[in-house]
């Protein structure tokens, strides 16, 4: 191997509503400085929403398939507070998107194939003092209706 280089095995946890790996972690030593980068897939029709962080931020993107991205503003000093927020991301639509802390988020997968999210966060998960406060998906005071709208 060429001096530098170093090869991480990557673990992929699987579920009946798809699966995820983490790609790169900040407790690995493998960057000198840098959060987390994971990636999930999901399957069609599937929620998974909603969740916030009070010490991270998050930047998705979803590399395959298509998804309607659902954001809240829980911040109690923000000027958008109590706004939702809807993104249309992947295949159809890639781009980039940064969810600042405070800020519930999730996503719906759309059309007839999975989606894959690639996401990068500011600080790597912490299973015994996990940043991630969880909100049901249909959670009355959120209020967000989940259903395709034939027009």
């Amino acid at each position: 191997m060429i001096e530098g280089v170093k090869i991480k095995k990557l673990v992929k946890y699987c579920d009946d509503r798809g699966f995820f790996m983490e790609l790169v972690r900040d407790d690995e030593n493998l960057l000198e400085h840098f959060g987390q980068a994971s990636m999930s897939m999901s399957y069609p029709g599937v929620i998974k929403a909603f969740h916030y962080h009070e010490h991270q931020e998050d930047v998705w993107f979803f590399p395959s398939g298509n998804a309607q991205v659902v954001l809240y503003d829980l911040r109690t000093d923000s000027k958008t507070k109590d706004q939702t927020d809807v993104y249309y991301m992947g295949e159809e639509n890639p781009i980039v998107l940064v969810i600042p802390k405070g800020v519930a988020h999730g996503y719906r997968v759309l059309g007839e194939k999975p989606v894959t999210i690639i996401y990068f966060t500011t600080k790597s998960y912490n299973s015994s003092s996990p940043d991630e406060k969880r909100i049901p998906w249909n959670d009355p005071s959120i209020g967000f209706n989940w259903t395709t709208e034939n027009r």
